[in-house]
């Protein structure tokens, strides 16, 4: 048992951060205020060679794993680039994984490729406005016809739709009342985005405005049959590969969010002097910070643990669940901590730990809430009835 990063491990956490420093936090300050996506950033970690961390060199990528990727998110989070730089990018990560792992040798070296050297950004169509988490409920319809699909429904909460070339989609092939399991029927595309066929708006939200986030309506959109990953009726089972993964890096994200917080507010707290003394000298200020580094370090291992058993191909979901839960938890109270420790200054955005506040909230939330992993896990580790 050895809680400590290899020496590669400990060069991907530290070339990312260099990485990363050349954009700087009133980089992502104006990302957050004018809105676009950071296309520059986005474009500097494709060339680099990130976008690919757990992809196999075949499809050119670097052939490491889940922990090293988490490694990277967590780092580009810790940059200052919080959110809104994990965003960019984390998608080729994790929503790659099905092509990967259930795509036709065609299909990998036509699909992944573009997609890691940054000349395809992706988005993720799964979630509905009247599903949410009730996946197996899904509404959007996919009627077979010669050689391809016709796709009629609406997503919601579809990040960077506004700007992908490419979206992973799934959508329901035989309807609920026909299949023998609810877990049936679905099936998941890779396909072009078709501004014709397709309805984007905007969902104007909190933070993380430079990435964006729609509702999507998609109308009579074809999908050649070339662009099914997997078999017909196999979508669900096949991108529960891509869920822990996702939740591992969501958590890794959260935690590098917090660290910079609390950064950011123990520098204050050294700096800023009241009463002819450091604030940071009080233990009011001292303990909460001690308190939430503590709990960033504790929920980081969880999460390394669950990508160590991905990575081994052992089962995970209760780690990689409770590491994205405790991780969020962890965060959020790091980043309203740090904001308390520089008082007024802290709501102003120039200090920046407003804006990490405000992101570290989407990882808390999504993909999944709190509530519904406290109930996974009392029902999978302490054996207690499905509350859902």
């Amino acid at each position: 048992m050895d809680f400590s990063l290899t020496d590669d491990q400990q060069n991907i956490r530290d070339t990312v951060l260099k990485h990363c420093s050349r954009f700087n936090d009133d980089y992502w300050l104006g990302k957050d205020q004018d809105g676009l996506f950071p296309h520059d950033f986005h474009q500097s970690m494709a060339q680099s060679g990130w976008l690919g961390i757990a992809m196999p060199e075949s499809l050119g990528g670097a052939g490491l794993g889940i922990t090293e990727a988490a490694l990277m998110m967590q780092a580009v989070a810790e940059s200052g680039g919080g959110m809104t730089a994990a965003s960019s990018i984390h998608g080729p990560v994790f929503t790659m994984k099905p092509v990967e792992l259930f795509g036709t040798e065609d299909q990998k070296q036509r699909m992944i490729p573009p997609v890691i050297d940054g000349s395809d950004l992706i988005c993720f169509a799964v979630t509905e406005p009247n599903t949410g988490l009730d996946t197996t409920k899904l509404k959007t319809r996919a009627e077979k016809r010669d050689g391809g699909y016709l796709i009629n429904g609406e997503k919601i909460w579809i990040s960077v739709a506004k700007v992908a070339k490419k979206m992973m989609l799934l959508a329901r092939t035989t309807p609920l009342d026909e299949v023998k399991r609810k877990t049936d029927g679905l099936s998941l595309f890779f396909t072009d985005m078709d501004p014709s066929k397709m309805e984007i708006r905007t969902i104007h939200k909190m933070g993380r405005h430079a990435v964006d986030s729609n509702m999507v309506f998609i109308n009579d959109l074809w999908i050649p049959e070339e662009d099914r990953i997997g078999k017909e009726g196999d979508g669900f089972k096949i991108i529960l590969h891509g869920l822990n993964p996702e939740r591992v890096l969501l958590g890794a994200e959260a935690i590098g969010l917090g660290r910079v917080a609390i950064q950011k507010a123990a520098r204050y707290a050294n700096e800023r002097i009241v009463f002819d003394r450091p604030i940071g000298m009080n233990q009011g200020i001292q303990h909460p910070l001690a308190k939430c580094w503590a709990q960033l370090e504790a929920a980081n291992l969880m999460v390394l643990k669950a990508a160590t058993l991905f990575d081994k191909g052992l089962d995970c979901g209760l780690e990689a669940n409770a590491g994205k839960y405790l991780a969020a938890e962890a965060g959020f109270e790091a980043c309203h901590t740090a904001m308390s420790t520089l008082g007024g200054m802290g709501y102003a955005q120039e200090y920046h730990v407003e804006r990490y506040l405000r992101e570290v909230l989407i990882p808390r939330t999504a993909p999944v809430s709190p509530h519904m992993i406290l109930n996974f896990l009392a029902e999978k580790a302490l054996g207690l009835p499905k509350s859902y």
